[in-house]
């Protein structure tokens, strides 16, 4: 039997991580840990959950239900627009423009290739507005704007369908002009089981310049820029989601206001195609259920903090999958990357982290539930400070290039339950951290496995606890799981069958090749050419 080290291949992994811990908007509390010589600082937010969402946000489930019989009517044509039930006085048709003015419950049905919707209420205003079959257009600008209100509903009638597109040039682009084809100055709410679709043609498809909820519908977004934007918060509740944007997919971009910029999937689906990031947060994104599926991004989930407790998270990224970075400070000491480098030598037990290249500040990734799949040609989960794994699965398709890593972190990988199996070139491998409670091995090759090749872990009584099998070649992989015994010997083939053809699944050794043996936590930090390469 050879010492472990061998050429190995493993074809990508389908199953999930889980981010955990519903973090979110407000701070409330600090708490310092250190990592090697460096000290980190992270900071505890307050959880927002659906449980929470109407005392965390303007959203109220009873503004989705209203007096039919108080509706006000409004039939939109080319030229030939009218309030077609009782009169309003909160109503004023000129030309192809209709503008609300008063707080009430407006339906709309028909068309216009050239008008726009307008809201300018009171700023104590809830203005519902039911599209029943709408189709608008606009040559110079956004089609549907609230200017001002409380709070504006847009309400998807059930069966309906409706589609917003505005132009590809605007006639004002000054600072405070819509630049979206759904643009809202106010509170903005998207709910209903009827379906949308919004062609952004100049910039943005939805935006809310203050706090957004998607509580339900069918909405498809294409815009040149980004997806659905909201400032304050950006919430999706329930609903199908469709998302292909040149920027960002979704996101929630206050960077001014303390505890505000975060973004929480608590249901429903959303699938996201993004010329950069798909889901993205400055302050903290949270996955509590759901699907969430990064087809393509440059990123695929960045904030602050990020946290998936439960749901399934699927991400495909041409540079990290999830990443934790932003414009946070660090209270690290200046020379604990150079510290880190040399604490994460050979056969450094546990290091945990370490990327390389700088400190750790007050970053998180937190996993506590759920699958989380990453494919991803930079670093596959990557921390600028900690991150913990407590549960769920978390599977890493990660870069084949030594720059990048399946797992890199600046301060500690914490891993105290669920699943992890993090696959990717060598160069710079990171493997728990000393305050983990859970074991794991660590395997790295000296030449790659094919892709499509199992790779199987056996225990001391030859039964094997793990099969893992990946889209890519690999060179290193780093697995924990409660199946893991610290201190014990497993022996690693690579061949045979597996049940699946990607992913961690089961298999048997029968005809495999036996590549050596590692013992359970035992790792060995490697540190790649170029620090923590790529984006952080």
């Amino acid at each position: 039997m050879r010492s472990f080290r061998t050429s190995l291949s493993v074809a990508a992994v389908a199953l999930a991580i889980s981010l955990a811990g519903c973090s979110t908007a407000a701070t409330n509390s600090t708490s310092t840990g250190t990592t090697g010589t460096s000290t980190t600082t992270t900071t505890t937010q307050q959880a927002v959950t659906a449980a929470t969402i109407e005392e965390d946000t303007h959203y109220d489930s009873d503004d989705l239900t209203w007096d039919t019989a108080a509706e006000v009517a409004i039939s939109l044509a080319d030229g030939g627009s009218k309030v077609t039930s009782s009169s309003s006085t909160g109503v004023a048709v000129d030309g192809n423009t209709i503008t609300i003015s008063a707080a009430g419950t407006y339906r709309l049905s028909g068309s216009l290739t050239d008008g726009r919707i307008e809201v300018a209420a009171s700023d104590s205003d809830t203005v519902r507005i039911i599209l029943d079959g709408v189709e608008l257009g606009n040559s110079g600008g956004s089609p549907f704007v609230v200017q001002s209100a409380d709070e504006a509903i847009v309400y998807l009638e059930e069966s309906s369908t409706n589609a917003l597109t505005d132009a590809a040039t605007y006639t004002d682009q000054g600072d405070d002009a819509p630049n979206a084809a759904l643009y809202s100055m106010a509170d903005l709410t998207i709910a209903g089981t009827g379906s949308l679709s919004v062609n952004g043609k100049f910039n943005d498809g939805i935006v809310s310049k203050d706090g957004l909820v998607m509580a339900a519908g069918k909405v498809t977004v294409d815009a040149v820029d980004d997806g659905i934007r909201g400032k304050d918060y950006t919430v999706l509740l329930d609903g199908a989601y469709q998302v292909t944007a040149g920027g960002d997919g979704v996101k929630a971009d206050n960077e001014m206001d303390e505890g505000r910029g975060w973004l929480l999937v608590s249901g429903g689906s959303l699938t996201v195609n993004a010329g950069d990031d798909g889901v993205k947060a400055f302050n903290t994104l949270t996955v509590s259920g759901g699907t969430v599926t990064v087809a393509e991004s440059e990123e695929g989930l960045e904030a602050q903090h990020i946290a998936i407790s439960d749901g399934d998270v699927t991400v495909t990224s041409h540079d990290d999958g999830v990443n934790a970075s932003g414009s946070s400070s660090t209270s690290a000491d200046a020379g604990a990357g150079d510290a880190g480098a040399a604490a994460g030598g050979m056969g450094g037990p546990g290091v945990g982290g370490m990327g390389g290249e700088s400190a750790a500040g007050d970053y998180t990734v937190d996993v506590s539930g759920g699958t989380l799949t990453i494919n991803s040609e930079g670093d596959g989960l990557d921390s600028n400070g900690s991150a913990t794994i407590s549960g769920g699965t978390v599977v890493v398709n990660g870069p084949t290039n030594d720059g990048n890593g399946a797992l890199d972190v600046n301060g500690e990988l914490v891993v105290t339950g669920g699943t992890v199996a993090a696959a990717g070139s060598a160069g710079m491998a990171v493997t728990p951290g000393t305050s983990s409670t859970q074991s794991g091995v660590q395997l790295t090759f000296n030449s790659s496995v094919a892709a499509g090749t199992p790779v199987h872990i056996v225990d001391p009584s030859g039964a094997v606890v793990a099969t893992f099998v990946t889209t890519k070649s690999i060179a290193s992989l780093v697995f924990s799981s409660a199946a893991i015994t610290a201190g014990e010997s497993y022996t690693v083939y690579t061949g045979g069958t597996a049940d699946t053809k990607a992913g961690l699944t089961t298999g048997s050794i029968e005809a495999a090749e036996e590549q050596g043996t590692v013992t359970a936590g035992q790792y060995t930090q490697a540190q790649g050419p170029g620090g923590g390469g790529g984006r952080r």
